[in-house]
């Protein structure tokens, strides 16, 4: 198997991890808002996840500059210095005592971020498939038979 088929798997998992961090994060907030949680248990649950996804976030971007993938680093370039920029400023938690007054706000930019990484989730599906074809043609000299690879995509 190879390597290319291997960091493509493991950025579908982080994704994965980011999405689903984000979308609990979504769900918190709307049992905030509907009153099922009051604001101290659901902005505590909100802000143990808060700088974990940051870290994660930003190395997911790290790894997508140090194997070359430009697009890939350059579409989550952003939210990652978004988050860096909330982070140094002491804004990234969500305050208990604002938490109603932040609400609105605070889901926009979580169905944002959600939208992103379903983006960031599809062109990595696609690049798994891609990059398993590509490991599974491979002519008997072990060099990379492109034509193969794509007269069945």
């Amino acid at each position: 198997m190879g390597w290319n088929l291997i960091f493509w798997v493991l950025c579908f998992f982080v994704d994965l991890a980011l999405l689903s961090s984000n979308f609990y994060q979504l769900v918190i907030l709307s049992d905030l808002e509907a009153d099922y949680l009051n604001p101290y248990e659901s902005s505590s649950r909100i802000n143990f996840l808060i700088v974990p996804e940051i870290v994660v976030h930003g190395l997911l971007c790290a790894l997508f500059l140090l194997t070359w993938h430009w697009f890939l680093f350059l579409i989550t370039l952003p939210l990652t210095c978004y988050a860096a920029m909330l982070y140094m400023k002491r804004k990234h938690l969500i305050d208990v005592t604002e938490v109603f007054r932040d609400l609105s706000f605070e889901k926009k930019y979580r169905l944002v971020k959600l939208g992103f990484y379903l983006l960031l989730l599809f062109i990595i599906i696609f690049r798994v498939f891609t990059a398993a074809k590509m490991s599974f043609y491979r002519s008997e000299s072990g060099e990379l038979d492109i034509r193969s690879a794509f007269l069945e995509f």
